[in-house]
């Protein structure tokens, strides 16, 4: 008989933000992502009893730790039916801690594609030290604000889901905002994007409670007036610390995802990081502003068509991801089940680097039979490969930057490394297309090398 597992109670609330955070607008929806029947997902939802293997499935999907998140104390009432697919039913018993083998306690190594934010309860993760303990330790402070950037593809979302998970474990209320979710008419001026993210702010702190939401959001309509005389910037936040922070006991760790997409609107991103700035240095003298920990995502790339040769926003912990070790590959490679010596891990790496979707793209399609590592390494710089839209998406932005394609043919064409200007040598390094060596480029990986000398 199938053993089960409810949610605790405490945790309902986190399950809900799990879901609508990743993009799951209802529990239909999930549960047709999932092929798992709507009552099951509805089950899980309210802490009622489901199957152990759904119950670990749904919490790798939301990126919950299923042992943190599971009612281990309370006893499964051994009369309740769980609702099976195709509407067979079956009983199911009590599940103790200590009656779990250690097969069971492990998640399946089952293929994933590279694709997105890894989950907390993937093996696919790869942890490159001291990165994620140095984040785990600035998020628990008071006032701290962590800074995330690297290229696109690089893992900076996997990264921002463990540090949301450490401050929950730590109590606090995550929100995250993504910019990328905001349409066009709310960057028209800085008032209508601050009032924007307001409202984001507010809904996501309110979303299990309707009655606080309703009145936050009424709050903020009365409380806009205001922009008229003091400007936006300064009623954003006054609104925060008269009505958004009083009603929240425990500090809040806010995650602003997908920053990048205002570089397009250069007035609203140099105000909106002055008021970010001006918040951070608030911590440090006022106690209503401890409360408040950031963190900040963007991809570098969103440094190319801007009229600049340095990020725009230099305070707090600055985290960049750098490539995978030949050790942090070679796990990947475990994890795919793969037989390799640390031979074709070095003709990996001699292709791709560690680029951490470069490798685990590698790794898939030669774990999953599509090809060989063999035929990969002989078709990856060309267009028939398995890397050409991630290889063409890079020769687009080359291509509405003559001085930068101009430079990377430089590049690319030179059997040593190549001393180029400042701006330009900054850009390419923000693409992830070159590796620094003091003021000199090299190409970052000979993937990079082969496909823009040909192209």
């Amino acid at each position: 008989m199938p053993r089960s597992l409810k949610v605790r109670t405490e945790y309902l609330p986190q399950v809900r933000k799990a879901m609508w955070r990743n993009g799951y607008i209802s529990q239909r929806v999930f549960a047709e992502v999932l092929s798992i029947s709507q009552s099951t997902i509805s089950n899980f939802c309210t802490g009622k009893p489901v199957d152990f293997s759904y119950f670990t499935e749904i919490c790798e999907k939301l990126a919950l730790g299923w042992r943190d998140i599971a009612d281990f104390e309370t006893p499964v009432d051994t009369e309740t039916e769980i609702q099976r697919e195709g509407g067979q039913q079956e009983n199911y018993y009590p599940l103790s801690f200590s009656s779990l083998t250690s097969s069971s306690l492990t998640f399946s190594n089952s293929l994933e594609y590279p694709e997105g934010q890894v989950a907390l309860t993937s093996c696919f993760y790869i942890e490159r030290p001291p990165i994620e303990q140095r984040c785990y330790n600035e998020i628990h402070k008071l006032g701290s604000l962590i800074r995330i950037k690297a290229p696109q593809q690089m893992g900076k979302s996997s990264l921002l889901v463990r540090i949301l998970h450490q401050a929950e474990i730590e109590g606090d209320v995550t929100v995250t905002v993504d910019f990328q979710l905001a349409e066009e008419e709310f960057f028209t001026n800085l008032n209508s994007f601050l009032r924007w993210f307001c409202n984001s702010v507010s809904q996501e702190l309110t979303r299990d409670n309707q009655e606080l939401q309703h009145k936050l959001l009424q709050k903020l309509d009365e409380h806009w007036n205001l922009t008229q005389r003091i400007g936006s910037m300064k009623t954003c936040k006054d609104y925060f610390e008269r009505y958004v922070f009083p009603e929240f006991k425990q500090p809040f760790t806010l995650s602003l995802e997908t920053v990048d997409r205002l570089f397009e609107y250069p007035k609203i991103y140099k105000d909106f990081f002055s008021l970010l700035r001006s918040l951070h240095e608030e911590s440090k003298r006022r106690d209503i502003w401890k409360k408040l920990r950031l963190v900040i995502v963007h991809s570098t790339e969103a440094y190319v068509p801007m009229d600049i040769n340095q990020s725009p926003f230099n305070v707090g912990l600055s985290v960049e991801l750098p490539e995978f070790t030949h050790k942090q590959v070679n796990d990947l490679v475990k994890h795919h089940q793969l037989d390799w010596s640390g031979t074709e891990v070095e003709k990996l790496m001699a292709m791709v680097g560690g680029h951490p979707f470069l490798v685990r793209l590698a790794l898939y399609k030669i774990a999953s039979k599509e090809i060989s590592l063999a035929q990969l390494l002989q078709t990856a710089p060309t267009a028939e490969g398995i890397y050409s839209s991630h290889l063409q998406h890079q020769e687009i932005i080359l291509t509405k930057q003559p001085e930068l394609r101009i430079a990377m043919r430089e590049v690319v064409a030179s059997s040593s490394s190549v001393l180029l200007k400042t701006v330009p040598r900054f850009k390419l390094h923000s693409m992830g297309l070159v590796r620094l060596q003091g003021d000199e480029v090299t190409p970052r990986c000979e993937l990079y090398r082969e496909y823009f000398r040909n192209y």
